[in-house]
């Protein structure tokens, strides 16, 4: 593991020194043993819990990066990492670059009077969120452990601590360029861009101003294929803050996210968006808004007139809709198996979707009948029926193959993730966790033994999320 990547030579206090904080009785809860070895991460057993809370110190300090935050619309100027410690990188079997992040291992120069500890249960939802977000094909952070801290975290009520071990291509965040540029630090700005584009975006050969417009262009890519893989599978990541959006287009901070059930572009769950801010239809709205955000932060890198710098960024930012929409297209295409280009096509998902929310049909479900009713395997609800007799005739040889790479069977669905949380709560342990996972290692297989997590909570209208820290 390379201890400290190039975040130190960013800007002075982009990325402070500090040791994560020791913990009373670290155990071992959570280890993803096949992320392990992807990583060649040769730690012995008896070592994981103690090297994965903290208590094992390195020679060189691990790292707390530096970041602002467009939060619910609210610019706060200097967040950071309050209870997160950057370790250093790592290679996978590919050659790829990844940071190895604690979180939840102690107070750093960026928490502002917190205790920088992370509850068991967000804990939990954060290893299991991600490797199901992975397996649904989904970029996404991935965690390699959970480890129980023997202490209280005192949340209201209080819980039982745990840190995670959580590991990102970088954890570049809109909000790292927001901090730099409030700052007004246009070196650090530039030595940042550059640093992204070398870990995400190295086919970016231009120098200049041209450099910078086209690293925006790259993110602004990336972010719309990642808002529309989420709502493919119905995921809402609940706190769209551009602190929580990294710039090589990967999921991040799992706090109050959920997956829908009933199909309604409003849906919300979490328990601190009183206006639908982050609402499930609403996320492509917010990442352009977002992806607007960055723009405003790489003004000096494009030019000495901020005139003329928003002028050569607003088609970028005004391509966000247009590219979106190509895809947002294309994805329903997918899910029902029709020829993008079809005239047909975009009036009969409009309908699917009403007759979706007028009858309150779970999202997952019914496209996964649709899907298996192309061989018989399944009758549709009965209020999809004569909208079916319309689809199927649009329908060819190759839809049942695409429909079923577009549609998964299994979601890592609220009620289960609040069951394993419930008994991990209670006993330390899940035997529903270990079902769980190996089921959601294959969320499109049409197995008869995924039918355990295929049915919705008889309901779910009062469910809430919270964010955990």
């Amino acid at each position: 593991m390379r201890l400290v990547p190039r975040y130190t030579d960013i800007a002075e206090n982009f990325a402070i020194e500090d040791f994560p904080a020791s913990v009373a009785s670290p155990q071992l809860l959570l280890w993803n043993e096949s992320l392990a070895k992807e990583f060649n991460i040769n730690v012995a057993v008896d070592l994981r819990a103690s090297t994965f809370s903290g208590n094992e110190k390195q020679a060189i300090p691990a790292v707390a990066l530096g970041y602002s935050g467009h939060q619910f619309g609210h610019f706060s100027p200097r967040l950071g990492d309050g209870r997160a410690h950057l370790l250093g990188a790592i290679n996978d079997d590919k050659n790829q670059l990844w940071d190895i992040q604690l979180k939840g291992s102690g107070a750093t120069p960026y928490s502002r009077g917190g205790d920088g500890r992370c509850a068991l249960g967000p804990a939990i939802r954060e290893y299991v969120m991600s490797e199901a977000m992975h397996a649904l094909g989904i970029k996404t952070t991935r965690f390699l452990a959970v480890v129980g801290s023997g202490e209280t975290v005192y949340r209201n009520p209080p819980q039982a601590g745990a840190i995670v071990t959580r590991l990102a291509t970088s954890h570049i965040r809109v909000g790292s360029f927001q901090y730099l540029a409030t700052q007004g630090d246009v070196e650090g700005l530039k030595n940042l861009a550059d640093l992204a584009i070398e870990r995400h975006y190295p086919e970016i050969t231009d120098t200049g101003s041209q450099r910078y417009l086209a690293f925006l262009g790259a993110v602004i890519k990336n972010q719309v294929k990642l808002v529309v893989s989420w709502m493919r599978v119905g995921f809402i990541h609940g706190v769209m803050n551009t602190d929580n959006t990294l710039v090589n287009g990967e999921t991040i901070d799992y706090g109050p996210c959920a997956m829908m059930n009933s199909f309604d572009f409003d849906t919300v769950f979490s328990s601190i968006d009183k206006q639908g801010r982050y609402a499930f239809g609403n996320q492509p709205n917010i990442a352009n808004w977002n992806c607007a955000r960055l723009a405003e932060s790489l003004i000096p890198l494009i030019s000495d007139d901020d005139e003329q710098a928003v002028s050569l960024m607003t088609p970028f930012i005004n391509s966000f809709a247009e590219q979106f929409n190509t895809e947002f297209t294309a994805m329903w295409a997918q899910k029902l198996g029709l020829n993008e280009s079809s005239d047909s096509s975009g009036e009969l998902i409009a309908e699917l979707l009403t007759l979706l929310k007028d009858n309150q049909l779970d999202y997952t479900n019914a496209f996964d009948a649709l899907t298996e009713s192309l061989k018989g395997e399944k009758s549709v609800p009965e209020s999809l029926i004569e909208w079916r007799a319309k689809w199927v005739s649009l329908t060819d040889d190759n839809s049942y193959e695409v429909m079923r790479a577009a549609n998964p069977r299994v979601i890592p669905r609220n009620h289960v993730i609040e069951e394993i949380i419930a008994q991990y709560n209670a006993t330390g342990s899940s035997e529903l966790l270990q079902r769980f996972i190996k089921i959601a290692g294959n969320p499109y297989s049409n197995g008869e033994e995924l039918s355990e997590f295929c049915s919705p909570p008889t309901n779910d209208n009062d469910y809430q999320t919270f964010c955990g820290t």
